[in-house]
């Protein structure tokens, strides 16, 4: 018996073991099945027919192949009920997430991590001023955004939220029961708040002035901010001022830039000491205020670093857009082209949709497509029936940071001491019993920031008093405007005389608009509420106190540069100063240097026959205009023969353009970047190291014309004083080096996108820190062509690594010849959901510079349609 125990053990063990594992693949299919199951609970049928409450007739709801929806609807509150009824099947995550950031209540969703971004909205008060703007716009507009609301809620339903977006069914594992809340028409418009704060122009730039302070005189810092080289580079308008009480295009000479380039000295060792005279004002504070300030700012800078990039406001954001006339095309018609760099993100910022009236008249004035912002009803960028129209950040200066003297509940203002505003605001935080309150304090000027950061508490008081010192923000977006009415406007705008009508009320932010229409004009026009202020440029922070440091009032309307089929045939818009010194009004002092605007000027005015294919390789262009610049000096340098001499022999047949599959193109980022860092790092505190963008590009080439300047020297070696040769010697070899860690020994075997790649990362569990989670939701990495200060500009930060951080989140042309040859691509897909086979579909294409065709008219429409949704009127008892 035993023998026949023992020969039967194998067999029973292998038994057991086969069934056990028949159990384990039972469990994983069971698994993988409900895990299959919940990923796709939330995909919305695209077919069939659906009662809506609320219509008033039929709408058709068309998708393609991507699932890029058109929409045809009879009315235009059906039209906009559509938009929000498509958004949220494709996107109602996002829309939630958003809401619950400019609303404050992040920490409701994911408890107190989000707390200190909650505290930053509420002070600055987005959604308080949102509601006062619903009583500002039209009767038109409220009527859209209340139709918007009602498409998105009746979506939303009784789906429960596992039925909406798998984060919510992740949420539901360690979170509490979550319940979303009826949309409203503030959640809409509440979203403009957080592109004003992504687009808000030069405040990171005021804050890192003050930090640079720690180790740098103010005219030391003013030198790293040099004005606008208007002999090298072409501002957006060339010619025109102020006559009277309106902008004359035709004022004053058209300069010729070629004759004043030829002409211009080249920069002295001198100028490159010299702070630009044009922009100097007399110091707001004295140096000792300014050291003082220091932990402040940091603080400041924090708190604003705090929240979401919603949009993807900081280096390397910004772009491109421009318009050329028929004179310049190969059809006699317009073409324009844009494409905004923004912080990317998974799913992407943008949306693409057509939303069409089936007979265009007053009382349904829509006939557009383009670029939208889920949660938001119509069209931001795109074009309709009969103009085009394309956006980049102007930068124009509409915040100021104002530091405020407290004594206990007032403040101190032109000698007299004021009653400090004050509210509590209240927050509910998932995985806290009670909730947690905060005092916000306003002035004058706005809310107190620095009370936000607790690391201020502690602020240091002046001598002999309890005065403490705060620091405030005054800020065009916290004034109710009517920008949504702009958007409506521009959407249904059919000529140049409507466009501009519409934009008087783009109050913020500030956006450069490019303009072309079927009847062959081009244009531009500068929006937007933009401050006059008595004293200063902006450039620093002010002392509150001080009653000559106010704003006395704003550019009005029709004063602000504007421009009408300009003699050169184009318009060209990549955030470049607007307009030359010729101009009375300070719009700002960050604008870009222009590199990326006179590259596409050059590439532009190379031909007179421009088709839509052209514009897309523009558009994807890599040349470096830095590496033009600073290669006659790397070439000199003497580094010998054999290793460290590899890398330089790889830029002698360089053709200066950043190609992912480019070896020179990775050795001259990696020198481009070694180089900021033996320059500069010794001279800056680490919150302010470069990032590499056109700033930093126009700081380098005025250096180079100084080789013995103190910049040079390094700062940590006490008995030598190193020149522009020792440190470009030190950056090649630091780059040789750094390539041969990163890819190989054999430089041959080096590539730009082997190092410069995107990673998609979604805002909220995408960086959760839990790596099953963000697999579920991040995509990539995907490497690609480009870099900062590139046309293809898809940036990436000097002070860090190689990682893209900023890029062209859509690309578009528009053939006003034809606009069914129009093109467009969006940097990852129209839905939100993961896994769909639209989440991340045009990705690929994107990162290989293509486009997608852009259907317009209704056969084309029609012919591309791979589903239909009919969405029905719901008869109510």
């Amino acid at each position: 018996m035993r023998a026949l125990a023992l020969r039967l053990r194998p067999v029973l063990t292998r038994r057991l073991v086969v069934v056990v594992a028949i159990v384990l693949a039972v469990a994983l299919v069971a698994m993988a099945a409900v895990a299959v199951v919940t990923v796709r609970r939330p995909f919305p049928d695209r077919t069939g027919s659906v009662q809506i409450p609320g219509l008033s007739a039929e709408v058709e709801v068309l998708r393609d192949d991507r699932g890029i929806p058109q929409v045809y609807a009879d009315t235009a509150e059906d039209l906009f009920l559509a938009q929000g009824y498509v958004h949220a099947q494709d996107r109602f995550f996002e829309m939630d997430f958003r809401r619950h950031v400019t609303a404050g209540r992040l920490a409701e969703l994911f408890g107190e991590s989000a707390l200190e971004t909650d505290k930053v909205v509420r002070t600055m008060g987005w959604r308080r001023v949102a509601e006062q703007e619903l009583a500002k716009v039209s009767p038109s507009t409220r009527r859209y955004l209340e139709a918007y609301a009602r498409g998105v809620n009746a979506y939303v339903g009784d789906r429960e939220p596992a039925a909406l977006g798998l984060e919510y069914s992740v949420l539901a594992l360690t979170g509490p029961d979550y319940e979303p809340e009826p949309w409203t028409p503030v959640d809409s418009l509440a979203w403009l708040k957080a592109m004003a704060w992504d687009l808000r122009s030069n405040m990171g730039d005021e804050i890192d002035r003050v930090l640079s302070t720690e180790k740098l005189t103010r005219s030391q810092v003013d030198t790293l901010y040099p004005g606008f080289p208007f002999r090298r580079h072409d501002p957006i308008v060339t010619r025109g001022t102020v006559d009277g009480d309106a902008f004359d295009q035709s004022a004053g000479r058209r300069r010729n830039a070629d004759t004043d380039r030829a002409e211009a000295a080249p920069d002295s060792a001198d100028a490159v000491a010299a702070v630009d005279e044009s922009s100097s004002v007399s110091p707001a504070l004295d140096a000792d205020g300014l050291k003082d300030l220091v932990g402040s700012m940091r603080g400041v800078s924090q708190v604003a670093a705090g929240l979401p990039t919603l949009l993807g406001f900081g280096e390397g954001t910004g772009s491109n857009a421009w318009a050329v006339s028929g004179e310049r095309s190969a059809t006699g018609q317009p073409i324009l082209a844009n494409d905004p760099h923004l912080a990317p993100s998974m799913p992407g910022i943008w949306h693409q949709m057509g939303l069409h009236c089936r007979v265009v008249d007053d009382d349904c004035p829509f006939d557009v497509a383009g670029f939208t912002f889920s949660g938001m009803p119509g069209v931001v960028i795109g074009h309709n029936a009969d103009i085009a129209w394309g956006f980049t950040t102007m930068y124009a200066d509409v915040t100021d940071l104002y530091v405020e003297r407290i004594e206990g509940d007032r403040y101190l203002y032109d000698g007299t001491w004021r009653p400090l505003i004050r509210r509590t605001e209240t927050f509910e935080v998932a995985g806290q019993d009670e909730p947690e309150t905060i005092t916000v304090r306003e002035t004058r000027h706005g809310p107190v920031l620095s009370d936000v950061d607790e690391t201020l508490e502690d602020v240091a008081e002046r001598e002999g008093g309890g005065t403490e010192f705060g620091v405030s923000l005054q800020w065009t977006a916290l004034t109710p405007g009517r920008t949504m009415d702009a958007v409506f406007g521009i959407g249904k705008a059919s000529d140049w005389a409507g466009f501009r009508k519409a934009a008087r009320h783009f109050a913020v932010p500030s956006q450069n608009l490019v303009y072309a229409d079927r009847s062959g004009n081009i244009g531009y026009q500068a929006p937007g509420s933009i401050p006059i202020r008595a004293r200063g440029d902006g450039r620093w922070p002010v002392p509150g106190w001080d009653p000559t440091y106010r704003w006395k009032g704003f550019i009005p309307y029709a004063e602000l540069p504007s421009v009408l089929n300009p003699a050169e045939g184009y318009v060209v818009s990549a955030n470049q100063q607007v307009i030359g010194r010729q101009y009375p009004y300070l719009i700002g002092t960050g604008q870009a240097a222009g590199y990326r605007s006179q590259r596409i000027i050059d590439l532009l005015s190379s031909t007179s026959k421009l088709d839509v294919d052209d514009m897309s390789r523009i558009q994807n262009d890599t040349y470096n205009s830095q590496a033009n610049t600073l290669m006659p000096y790397l070439l000199e340098v003497d580094l010998g023969s054999g290793y460290y001499a590899d890398g330089q022999d790889l830029l002698r047949d360089w053709d200066m353009k950043q190609d992912r599959d480019s070896g020179a193109a990775a050795y001259f980022a990696s020198v481009w970047r070694n180089l900021l860092a033996r320059t500069f790092h010794d001279d800056l505190p680490q919150d302010v190291w470069p990032a590499g963008g056109e700033r930093w590009f126009e700081v380098v080439r005025r250096l180079l014309n100084a080789p013995d300047s103190s910049w040079w020297d390094d700062r940590t070696t006490k008995r030598e004083r190193e020149t522009r040769d020792d440190v470009l010697r030190t950056a090649m070899r630091d780059a040789r080096d750094e390539m041969t860690r990163l890819q190989s020994l054999d430089p041959t075997r080096w590539t730009w996108g082997r190092v410069h790649t995107l990673t998609l990362e979604n805002q909220t569990l995408g960086t959760s820190g839990i790596a099953l989670v963000e697999r579920l939701f991040n995509r990539g990495p995907y490497a690609v062509a480009g870099g900062s200060g590139l046309v293809d500009a898809t940036a990436w930060d000097a002070a860090k690594g190689y990682e893209v951080t900023a890029v062209p989140s859509m690309r578009m042309v528009v053939d006003l010849d034809d606009l069914d040859r129009s093109r467009w691509i969006n940097l990852t897909g129209v839905s939100g959901h993961a896994f769909h086979g639209n989440y991340v579909d045009q990705t690929s294409l994107w990162a290989d510079g293509k486009t997608l065709a852009w259907p317009f008219s209704p056969e084309k429409v029609k012919a591309a349609a791979d589903d239909e949704l009919t969405l029905t009127p719901r008869l109510e008892h």
